[in-house]
């Protein structure tokens, strides 16, 4: 049934839903962009595999975020007798 399932004439007719679809003004765009995002995408995974290699061992940033935050200090009260520091 499907032998030669993507000949020539496909691409074709493929070709023309796209034109009739988008209109030939966002199709230079259109493939523009794609062109970016695969590059972006290679890149991206590229670094992946390099930093995966080259990881330190240590919590990863999940584990650190489930860890809870260390409350902010707070300020000692003053006493009575300690000078109050004015500027002008």
């Amino acid at each position: 049934m499907l032998r030669n399932g993507l000949e020539p004439w496909h691409l074709l007719v493929v070709a023309i839903v796209f034109i009739v679809l988008f209109g030939s003004r966002k199709l230079p765009d259109t493939a523009r962009a794609l062109g970016k995002s695969m590059r972006i995408l290679k890149s991206e995974a590229k670094a992946m595999k390099t930093d995966d290699t080259a990881a330190p061992v240590g919590p990863t940033s999940v584990q650190r975020a489930a860890e809870p935050a260390a409350a902010p200090a707070q300020p000692e009260p003053r006493t009575a007798t300690e000078p109050t520091v004015t500027t002008s």
